[in-house]
């Protein structure tokens, strides 16, 4: 009797869903995973003590106890997914080739998608001092590809028996960007998802962005890999989610527009809140109180106090 009334479940669903225009279908049981209860999240790998979105940031970041890697995607001009935060080469903290300063006049000349990657890897990102972050350990880094970033991290769980971590990729764009900074977003999410899919980790994915425009191709093309908005604007989020056009998984605002009414009101829509970027104790502790599903972090060092 119980296989029977499975059956017919079974078929009411599938009726269902084909005969609703609105309904998505269903994702495989394996892209269903629930996020971490409370998400420690390694902004840009572990900004604060390593060189940011590199490999030795993002290792650090796993060895410090993460359940999230956070990251930023930018497509180079040979259509390579690297991680990088800006769409040029920052002169504040990364270097030329030849190890030069990079004169202001060039300040945001050299920019990603106008150079092949084989010219992007020969930059150093991690020699420089950089005064925002003093605890920064310096050591020669390149930006690597997204794809060297999960064989790396894979393999760093698998030798050390961690448990598996989730990646969030930021897409870094926006509408004036759009073929200059960066693909249009139908090419910008593709370029991502067949790296995610080459490397076999979609249910692990967590694609972030403050631009609801990539978040919609997403939805629209592959609904069971989680989004996140991010956010840091003053409009609300009933506001934000009509923009969006849809419920996303995660709800990720800046620190400072956390508020108890605002923790309600995502828990109330079944979305989770992880703000950004969280550098203190005292924060940390005052955002948890406040009832946020995680934090986001350039000092993961700081999540065993918490």
């Amino acid at each position: 009797m119980r296989g029977i009334l499975y059956t017919l479940s079974a078929v009411f669903i599938l009726i269902t869903a084909c005969t609703s225009g609105k309904m998505t279908p269903t994702p495989p049981a394996e892209a269903m995973l629930p996020l971490p209860d409370f998400d420690l999240e390694g902004h840009r790998g572990a900004r604060g003590l390593l060189p940011e979105n590199t490999i030795p940031a993002m290792l650090k970041a796993l060895e410090l106890g993460v359940t999230t890697l956070e990251m930023d995607a930018h497509i180079s001009q040979d259509g390579q997914v690297l991680l990088s935060h800006d769409p040029y080469f920052n002169r504040e903290h990364e270097l030329l080739p030849t190890g030069e300063e990079i004169p202001k006049v060039n300040a945001k000349k050299y920019l990603l998608y106008q150079m092949p990657y084989s010219q992007i890897r020969t930059f150093d990102v991690g020699s420089k001092y950089y005064s925002k972050f003093p605890q920064q350990q310096l050591m020669k880094a390149y930006k690597p590809l997204l794809s060297e970033v999960i064989d790396s991290a894979q393999a760093y769980i698998k030798e050390n028996n961690l448990p598996q971590v989730f990646y969030n990729i930021e897409t870094k764009s926006k509408p004036s960007g759009d073929g200059k900074y960066h693909p249009a977003p139908e090419d910008f999410m593709d370029r991502l998802v067949a790296v995610i899919d080459e490397k076999k980790i979609r249910p692990y994915v967590i694609i972030q962005s403050f631009d609801p425009r990539t978040l919609q191709v997403l939805h629209r093309k592959h609904p069971d890999i989680k989004t996140s908005l991010l956010v840091e604007n003053l409009k609300g989020l009933e506001k934000n989610l009509e923009q969006l056009g849809f419920t996303p998984n995660i709800y990720s605002p800046y620190a400072k527009l956390v508020t108890p009414a605002l923790v309600e009101a995502t828990h109330r829509y079944g979305i989770k809140i992880i703000p950004w970027t969280v550098n203190s104790l005292e924060e940390m502790q005052r955002l948890k109180a406040l009832g946020v599903d995680g934090l986001i972090s350039d000092y993961p060092d700081l999540y065993k106090k918490l």
